[in-house]
């Protein structure tokens, strides 16, 4: 049965039977027997750390009462474990599996604390969000029409005195700004074909373009408004570079581990993929 599901028909029961409280147990190690089925010792050792695989909020009991319901918990788990006669050949597999899931945090757990020093991070924040990676954002609208003399004409007309934003609606053959009277909302110039964001960097807030041409016609652009991106304070996306700092140091520990190890694989063909699922094989 899996933990969890052993876990879950457990919780009613998890306190019904008494169990040696650890400060009962003065000197206490990890190989301290606290309770014994039918011979079988259980371990101190061995509850502290099935303790530890509880989720969090089983953490919060008081300790006595955490303490004798995961004592309760591997009796019940060994009583049931001792009715069956003979071990099964996946158990053995799920056991090696489960063991070299656990070396390999282990190992982890070894050189990762470097990767995410204070140190390291702060130098990825400043790699990411520092001065020199600001970028300044544009609130533009914009015409577009097929023709340089439509967009002149369209000049003219703002000139005049008529609304942008009509004009837009009535004229842009951007159907999607268009609607919205022309607003193309907030961007940075690299979204933006080259001729368009140039003209966008070279004008000044309020100001109206001359035509400006690119693969997709001719624009006459409002420029609305401009600002700088702030950066996000270094607490805000502390976890965000600690996390892309760990997946670095694990994919660069593996790239060395790969280059000094002999490792084969299945050839191609070699097995049909679909044998994944075949959980037959696992029977005795």
């Amino acid at each position: 049965m899996p933990r969890r599901i052993l876990l879950a028909t457990t919780a009613l029961v998890m306190l019904s039977l008494p169990a040696v409280a650890q400060e009962d147990l003065p000197g206490a190690t990890r190989d301290t027997v606290v309770a014994t089925v039918s011979g079988t010792g259980i371990t101190l050792g061995e509850v502290i750390a099935a303790t530890a695989q509880l989720p969090a909020e089983y953490h919060q009991l008081p300790p006595d009462i955490l303490f004798d319901g995961m004592v309760s918990q591997l009796v019940q788990q060994q009583l049931l474990a001792d009715t069956v006669d003979e071990e099964p050949v996946r158990i053995a597999l799920m056991l090696a599996n489960e063991r070299r899931t656990l070396l390999a945090a282990e190992a982890i757990s070894a050189f990762l604390p470097g990767a995410v020093s204070d140190e390291a991070v702060q130098e990825a924040y400043d790699a990411q969000y520092g001065p020199e990676t600001a970028m300044t954002e544009y609130d533009a609208d914009h015409i577009l029409v097929a023709t340089e003399d439509e967009a002149k004409a369209v000049i003219d007309r703002l000139d005049g005195g008529e609304d942008f934003a009509d004009l837009a609606r009535d004229l842009s053959t951007d159907a999607g700004s268009g609607a919205n009277g022309g607003d193309l909302g907030w961007f940075v110039a690299e979204m933006m074909v080259e001729p368009f964001a140039d003209a966008v960097q070279a004008m000044e807030v309020g100001a109206i373009s001359d035509p400006v041409e690119s693969q997709f016609g001719w624009h006459v652009i409002l420029l609305n408004d401009t600002r700088v991106q702030e950066s996000p304070p270094l607490d805000v996306v502390r976890a965000q570079i600690e996390g892309e700092l760990q997946q670095q140091a694990i994919t660069a520990r593996l790239a060395e581990l790969e280059a000094g190890a002999e490792v084969t694989l299945p050839e191609e063909g070699e097995f049909d993929p679909a044998v994944v699922f075949d959980v037959s094989l696992l029977d005795d």
